[in-house]
């Protein structure tokens, strides 16, 4: 399995802010939409970053409050690690554990095509799992 099976039963929205926002407005975002990190782009839909509960924590305690007024630029991810929609899901799995992070855009022909979080791995691994489990009742009930 791929990560575009992923993103076919998720969906491909991508919430994204801009670097000139602040981190305030991204955190409001991150809350309203119930998500983990936004992508931060650029005026032409360029991926420029991602922004995650992570980097807000840190910024927080680092600059306190005052961080909640500072850009989303100075807290961000510039080196975002990235996969395709023909990446393997076990290969995403790797990505993320070894990188130590919970989210990943998925780029394709130089666009963000999505973003996939471990929840969303582990909810389509549990899936795989039952249909590989009622499979192999339904053989052994056939036998």
């Amino acid at each position: 399995m791929n990560v575009v099976h992923i993103l076919g039963n998720k969906g491909a929205e991508v919430v994204s802010v801009q670097p000139h926002r602040t981190l305030g407005e991204a955190a409001r975002t991150l809350a309203e939409k119930r998500i983990g990190a936004v992508v931060v782009t650029g005026a032409d839909g360029g991926l420029l970053g991602i922004l995650s509960e992570r980097d807000i924590i840190k910024a927080l305690g680092t600059d306190g409050a005052a961080a909640l007024e500072t850009p989303v630029s100075r807290a961000m991810t510039a080196k975002v690690v990235t996969c395709r929609p023909d990446t393997s899901v076990d290969d995403l799995m790797e990505i993320m554990t070894s990188g130590r992070f919970r989210h990943v855009p998925v780029v394709d022909g130089g666009r963000i095509a999505g973003i996939v979080s471990i929840g969303d791995v582990v909810k389509h691994r549990v899936a795989e799992i039952e249909a590989e489990s009622r499979a192999m009742r339904d053989y052994i009930a056939m036998a």
